[in-house]
């Protein structure tokens, strides 16, 4: 079996520089060199490097999976789409996300949760949109029902329009519902629903509804 000595230099505080007396110079993270043990002198066969550079793989794939769960919460599609735009490759990317889901990293019950009550509190839209929106994200459709069962629109319009409304102080009637109706609709809620909510407002805000 053919083997191989390794000189390892410090390429920087993450990764190290593995360099063969046969074959071509490869790059580890320094976690990885340190929790197989290398040193200077090593020698190693063939599987060994390619077990080498398929665990970095995968601690490469989960670090940067990390990185962009850590800015928020993101779906199970979500992070394997940005692992396969990163380079890293199927099997890598089933084998890290596997781990991350073992661990609570990733959890579409938790982030479908996470993003009506974002939702809910920043931006109140109908369930219709919320629904899609999850559905675009690659959640499925149980666990999207599960998470929008009792979802309120007549609630969720009222405070959509209530914040809107701050906006639009000093209007008459007919503007004020010029802008907001439009408002309302890119929120997913229906005319109707959109009509009581406007008129609602406009009452809490005058006092009286106009002739």
């Amino acid at each position: 079996m053919d083997t191989v000595t390794v000189v390892m230099t410090q390429k920087n505080r993450r990764r190290v520089k593995v360099i063969l007396d046969k074959g071509p110079a490869f790059n580890l993270s320094h976690a990885v060199a340190v929790e197989a043990g290398l040193h200077e002198g090593q020698t190693l066969s063939p599987n060994d490097i390619e077990s080498l550079k398929s665990t970095d793989q995968l601690h490469r794939s989960m670090n940067s999976a990390l990185r962009y769960i850590g800015l928020r919460p993101h779906s199970e599609v979500e992070v394997k789409s940005r692992l396969i735009r990163h380079g890293f490759d199927i099997d890598t990317i089933k084998e890290a996300l596997a781990k991350l889901k073992k661990q609570g990293f990733v959890d579409d019950i938790a982030f479908a949760q996470f993003w009506r009550e974002n939702r809910e509190n920043f931006g109140p839209r109908s369930r219709r949109l919320m629904e899609l929106e999850l559905k675009q994200k690659g959640v499925d459709a149980e666990t999207i029902a599960e998470a929008t069962k009792d979802v309120d629109d007549e609630q969720s319009a009222y405070r959509a329009a209530q914040k809107k409304a701050r906006s639009l102080t000093g209007l008459d009637y007919q503007s004020f519902r010029k802008r907001m109706g439009p408002f309302l609709k890119r929120r997913g809620f229906g005319y109707e629903l959109s009509n009581r909510t406007i008129n609602r407002i406009w009452q809490e805000q005058s006092s009286e509804l106009p002739d």
